[in-house]
């Protein structure tokens, strides 16, 4: 058993099988080019805000448990401005991963070839229904012990009024979510990475960190939770190639976190 696992965790072999590299200085420069392009217009500079918003939440007098950030909030008084806020930033994110997307097959690859195909539901959805259940559970443990050491903030899953498109707009946030983050952080970073000659590890490493980075407005248990997620998911991709498995995993952590705080906050006594 012991090797097996060690079997698992090690990169190799990759699938789906990596893509040629890049043979020359021109093309690894337009590479990174894209890279650091696509990240700066989308979860890089996430990324950044999230670690002011942190700065700024560690200078304020009170402890970081004692402060709230919420994950869902109301953009408008209007409930139908608001909704078409909540809408807009939903379209947002299936943008970002549809230009991940677009990029991969701009680049001469098929997007079946970082799993995003329909030959295998059945396999991906119990594989999704797993990644979940190992993801979550320990996450929420996690959130609850950093909150408790002062690590992490009060997180808000969702403080969206209760109106008739509430449960609806946080089903959607948890898909846009989804697709943005696994596009973006494991089809479309490691398959470039790839490219550039970097390891399975440090590929891996660097989507996991970037993961975790984007979260810190969350707090310290923020970071490190995104940052096991992203090592997980990263793997689980590398050795099977089912990136609509993580898509699955990803939108099944949301919307139980969304939906489920939205139906039971001030009914469960350890919810805030």
């Amino acid at each position: 058993m012991r090797g097996g696992l060690r079997g698992w965790l090690a990169p190799g072999p990759v699938n789906p099988p990596p893509p040629d590299p890049a043979d020359d200085l021109a093309e690894q420069t337009l590479i990174r080019t894209e890279l650091f392009i696509v990240l700066w217009i989308t979860l890089g500079l996430s990324a950044l805000r999230s670690g002011l918003s942190l700065l700024q939440s560690l200078l304020r007098p009170e402890r970081l448990p004692d402060q709230h950030v919420a994950i869902n909030a109301p953009a408008a008084a209007n409930p139908f401005i608001d909704l078409g806020l909540q809408l807009a930033y939903v379209l947002q994110l299936l943008g970002w991963g549809a230009l991940g997307g677009y990029l991969i097959v701009r680049g001469g690859m098929a997007l079946r070839d970082i799993g995003l195909d329909g030959r295998r539901p059945g396999h991906d959805s119990a594989l999704a229904a797993a990644l979940a259940a190992l993801i979550g559970i320990p996450g929420l443990g996690l959130y609850l012990a950093a909150r408790a050491a002062g690590a992490n903030l009060t997180v808000l899953p969702s403080t969206l009024n209760d109106t008739w498109w509430r449960l609806p707009v946080l089903i959607l946030a948890a898909a846009g979510n989804a697709w943005a983050e696994e596009v973006l952080l494991t089809g479309y970073l490691l398959t470039r990475l790839r490219q550039l000659g970097y390891s399975e590890n440090a590929g891996v490493l660097g989507s996991a960190a970037l993961r975790g980075c984007y979260h810190l407005y969350q707090g310290f248990g923020g970071f490190v939770g995104n940052l096991v997620m992203g090592l997980v998911f990263g793997r689980v991709w590398q050795r099977t190639g089912r990136l609509w498995a993580l898509v699955g995993a990803h939108l099944l952590l949301d919307v139980a976190a969304f939906v489920g705080y939205a139906l039971l906050a001030g009914k469960l006594s350890w919810l805030p």
